[in-house]
C-alpha cells in the first residue's frame, strides 16, 4: 500500500513525450576529429581544430576544441579530459522547394508533397534572408537547404534552380552561408 501523499504512476502523464536525448549522442572526446560536430556551451557546434595535450602529472590527457556555433557563426572554445564522454548533436540537412515568402515566413513543398510554413526567414548572417527575398521577388525557384540539430531548424543555403519558378530544368547555382570565423562567406 502506498503511504499517502506519495505518487503513484496515474499521477504522470506518459502521453505525450517527446525523444529529447535523440538530439545528441554521447562519444569519448578523444574520437572527434577535425570537421565532426560537438555540443559546447549547449549549442551544436562545428569542429575548426582539435589540440590534444600529453598526460600531466594529474593523469588525463586533454583535448582543446576549438568550433564555430553553426547557427550563429560565433567560435566557441573548450577543453575536455580525452577519455571522459561529451556528446554529439545529430545534424541533418534537408532540401525544400520554395513555394511562397509571406509576413517573414517561408511556405516550403517537401519530397512528400506535402508543405512546412513554420520557417523563418533567416536573421544571420546580415543580409542573407534579403538575398532569398531578392531572388525569390525576381521569380527565380529556388531550392531551399535547412540544417537542423537540436531543435532548431535554420536556412543555410539556397540553389537557383534555371527556367523560373515555372519550371524548368534541374540545376543552377548554389549560394550557401558559410561561417569562417563570424564571417559570410558564399560559394
Amino acid at each position: 500500500m502506498a503511504e499517502e501523499g506519495a505518487a503513484t504512476i496515474e499521477d504522470y502523464d506518459f502521453s505525450g513525450t517527446t525523444a529529447g536525448a535523440s538530439d545528441v549522442f554521447p562519444s569519448e572526446a578523444g574520437q572527434i576529429k577535425k570537421g565532426g560536430y560537438i555540443m559546447i556551451k549547449d549549442r551544436p557546434c562545428k569542429v575548426v581544430n582539435v589540440s590534444t595535450s600529453k598526460t600531466g602529472k594529474h593523469g588525463h590527457a586533454k583535448a582543446n576544441f576549438t568550433a564555430i556555433d553553426i547557427f550563429n557563426g560565433k567560435k566557441v572554445e573548450d577543453v575536455v579530459p580525452t577519455t571522459h564522454t561529451t556528446y554529439v548533436p545529430n545534424v541533418n540537412r534537408s532540401e525544400y522547394q520554395l513555394l511562397d515568402i509571406e509576413d517573414g515566413f517561408l511556405s516550403l513543398l517537401t519530397e512528400g508533397g506535402d508543405t512546412r510554413d513554420d520557417l523563418k526567414l533567416p536573421d544571420y548572417p546580415e543580409g542573407f534572408d534579403q538575398e532569398i527575398l531578392k531572388a525569390f521577388k525576381d521569380g527565380k525557384s529556388l531550392s531551399i537547404s535547412v540544417l537542423s540539430a537540436c531543435g532548431i531548424d535554420q536556412v543555410i543555403a539556397y540553389k537557383v534552380g534555371e527556367g523560373g519558378r515555372e519550371g524548368g530544368r534541374e540545376g543552377g547555382l548554389l549560394v550557401e552561408a558559410r561561417f569562417l570565423c563570424g564571417v559570410l562567406v558564399q560559394t
